[in-house]
């Protein structure tokens, strides 16, 4: 009998904890028309900016949901700044000419009400990968293809975090975010670096 009453009292304290589950930060009503402003790049790699904000506007457009405007004319505006960019080769080949590379992009993101001039929230870190063999060999991709895999990543995490709010997708922690510049290597085949050599 005691055995019992221990069991229904452990199901009674288990059913009655509930798990906690912090409201969405979604975008306030009085926001309908949206602007994208001019991205920031923070990096050494010229040109990332523009493509990824042409991305992200016709992201927006795909969506729908908002009327995209000038920035004088919006209710909110969404703002990313790159931080950083780097191309690094993972394998090489048996003559040590790269067969992968990984291109990873790192932006800052923040929403901001311009009616009440307030930030309603950031998104620090938001990673962008993508890993991929040369174009050198079959199936593999350019620089510029994976930047388009990259931006593409991107554009889609910028408009989760902004319609589904916080916690639909998140950055990467500090402790993951290197601390050295962003670089893009200037790898050069080796009949070129033969030929330079003579």
């Amino acid at each position: 009998m005691l055995l019992r009453i221990a069991a229904l009292f452990m199901v009674l304290l288990v059913s009655s904890c509930t798990m906690y589950k912090p409201s969405a930060q979604l975008i306030p009503q009085h926001i309908k028309k949206i602007a994208i402003r001019q991205i920031i790049n923070d990096t050494t790699v010229s040109g990332l900016e523009d493509k990824l904000y042409m991305r992200i506007t016709d992201e927006f457009v795909r969506d729908g949901r908002f009327t995209i405007t000038n920035e004088e004319n919006a209710d909110g505006v969404v703002v990313a700044k790159i931080t950083y960019y780097t191309l690094q080769p993972l394998t090489y080949g048996p003559n040590f000419d790269p067969q992968q590379y990984k291109l990873r992009m790192l932006l800052n993101l923040y929403f901001i009400d311009a009616t009440q001039n307030v930030t309603l929230w950031e998104e620090p870190n938001l990673e962008g990968v993508a890993i991929f063999n040369a174009s050198t060999l079959p199936g593999g991709k350019t620089e510029e293809e994976a930047r388009d895999i990259v931006r593409d990543d991107l554009s889609q995490k910028i408009i989760t975090r902004t319609m589904a709010g916080f916690g639909s997708v998140a950055g990467i922690s500090e402790k993951k975010v290197p601390k050295f510049p962003s670089t893009t290597e200037q790898l050069q085949p080796a009949a070129t670096t033969q030929q330079s050599a003579q």
